[in-house]
């Protein structure tokens, strides 16, 4: 998983509540548990406005010229700003795995819905519960503001708005030691690999009879 620590990125507003994870990710894409090749597909009914399946070459897809991803000012967008209750629904991973995959590594909200929020520190992404009002004037600067860029750091858990101001984010400090090291549950896993084959070497000279 990618390590994060802070990001200067471009902000693109998602000016929508309750976003559920088949409208992240629709359902025919579902087929492949490999966590690439989902980018291409994220919010694919609203993004297309023709019908998605899996391995359409979508660079040769009608785009809808009026949704947000579309529009030429958000273009490398790294940071997505949305609404209440973002990623309701199904607990489908593939949610953030087309997230990650299309380049956002921050999601700025008012809430998540909670299975949602949990499957993306999995990813390496880092979603950020905003009160209401700050969210507001996010979407009123981002609006205003061709290239608005917020700068996230996590170590010092802020975000600071191109005016230099700044606002605190709570997160665990579980979830802050796997972020900051790039560690999902394998990864933190695998950081006890020795522990793991001495037990698995005392089991089996203790009871051979298992391994036969």
């Amino acid at each position: 998983m990618q390590a994060f620590t802070q990001l200067d990125g471009l902000v693109c507003p998602l000016d929508r509540a309750n976003v559920d994870t088949d409208a992240i990710i629709p359902k025919q894409f579902l087929k492949s548990i490999k966590r690439s090749g989902f980018g291409p597909y994220l919010f694919d009914e609203w993004r297309y406005l023709d019908h998605g399946e899996p391995g359409m070459d979508c660079s040769r897809r009608p785009r809808n010229p009026d949704f947000v991803l579309n529009q030429p000012r958000y273009q490398g967008a790294q940071i997505l700003l949305t609404r209440d209750n973002f990623g309701c629904g199904s607990s489908r991973e593939h949610a953030p795995w087309a997230i990650a995959d299309y380049g956002f590594r921050v999601i700025i909200a008012p809430s998540f819905a909670d299975i949602f929020f949990s499957n993306c520190y999995k990813n390496g992404i880092l979603p950020i519960v905003a009160d209401a009002a700050m969210v507001d004037r996010l979407f009123k600067e981002c609006e205003a503001n061709v290239g608005f860029r917020l700068k996230v750091d996590l170590p010092s858990q802020t975000v600071t708005l191109p005016s230099g101001e700044s606002f605190g984010f709570d997160i665990t400090p579980h979830r802050k030691h796997c972020l900051l090291n790039g560690l999902d549950e394998i990864g933190l896993t695998l950081q006890h690999a020795d522990e793991i084959r001495a037990f698995e070497a005392r089991h089996q000279a203790a009871q051979p009879w298992l391994f036969v």
